[in-house]
C-alpha cells in the first residue's frame, strides 16, 4: 500500500498511459502490448538510470508488468 502515495506509482500510470495512447493511435494488435510495454519499461528505465545495469534491466521489467496490469485492469482485458 506505501507504493500507492509514492512517485512510482506515477511513474507506473504514466507510462500505462503512454502505452495506452500508442496503442490507440498505431492501432496495434492487443497480442503485441507485452513486447510493446517491455521494451517502452526498459527504455524508461534505462534513461531513467543513466546506463543499462541489472537493477535498470529489473526495474524496466517491473515497469513493464505494471504497464501491462494497469491496462488489463483499466479495460477488464486488452481490447
Amino acid at each position: 500500500m506505501g507504493d500507492l502515495l509514492t512517485i512510482h506509482f506515477g511513474v507506473y500510470m504514466a507510462l500505462a498511459f503512454v502505452l495506452y495512447a500508442i496503442r490507440r493511435a498505431l492501432k496495434i494488435s492487443r497480442r503485441y502490448l507485452p513486447i510493446l510495454a517491455i521494451g517502452l519499461g526498459l527504455l524508461f528505465s534505462w534513461l531513467e538510470g543513466w546506463g543499462i545495469t541489472y537493477e535498470t534491466t529489473l526495474r524496466g521489467i517491473e515497469y513493464a508488468f505494471y504497464m501491462i496490469m494497469a491496462l488489463s485492469k483499466q479495460s477488464g482485458r486488452f481490447s
